[in-house]
C-alpha cells in the first residue's frame, strides 16, 4: 500500500519506493534550530520522505527507509548529494557499490544509473540543485 499526501511532491529526486511510502511536503521552520535526525520517524514497511525546503532551483529532502525497503534504479538531470544521518546504506552508482555509514555523503553524478539496497533501517538528506548550464 502506498501513502501519499496529495499537496507533497512526489519522492525527491524521482526516487520511487519500492514498497509502501508516504510524502509529505513541510519546510522546515526558518531561523530555528532543530535536531535533523528527529525530523522524520520510521513507519514499518515503508518510506517516508519530507521535503524541508523546495524551490524552483533544487530541494532539500530528509527520508526516512524502514528495514526491507529500498528505492528504485533511476537517474536524475543534476548531481545529488545523499547524506546518511542515521544507519547504514548501500548506494549503487552505474554498478558500483557504496556502504555508506552515518555521517557519510556521496555525490551522485547527473546522468548516473544509481539506487539504494535495502540493507536495514536508516534516514537520509538529499540535496539536489538545478543548475542552468547541463
Amino acid at each position: 500500500m502506498k501513502i501519499e499526501d496529495k499537496s507533497g511532491p512526489k519522492i525527491g529526486n524521482g526516487f520511487k519506493s519500492r514498497g509502501a511510502g508516504k510524502i509529505v511536503n513541510v519546510e522546515i521552520e526558518k531561523a530555528k534550530s532543530h535536531i535533523t535526525v528527529e525530523i522524520i520517524e520510521y513507519i514499518p514497511n515503508a518510506i517516508v520522505t519530507k521535503t524541508i525546503i523546495k524551490k524552483s532551483t533544487g530541494s532539500i529532502s530528509i527520508s526516512s527507509v524502514d528495514s526491507g525497503e529500498g528505492m528504485t534504479e533511476n537517474t536524475a538531470a543534476f548531481d545529488t548529494f545523499i547524506q546518511i544521518i542515521e544507519g547504514k546504506a548501500e548506494i549503487v552508482i552505474d554498478d558500483k557499490s557504496n556502504i555508506l555509514l552515518s555521517g557519510q555523503g556521496i555525490i551522485v553524478p547527473a546522468h548516473s544509473l544509481h539506487f539504494i539496497k535495502p540493507n536495514g533501517r536508516f534516514k537520509m538528506i538529499s540535496t539536489f540543485i538545478k543548475s542552468s548550464y547541463e
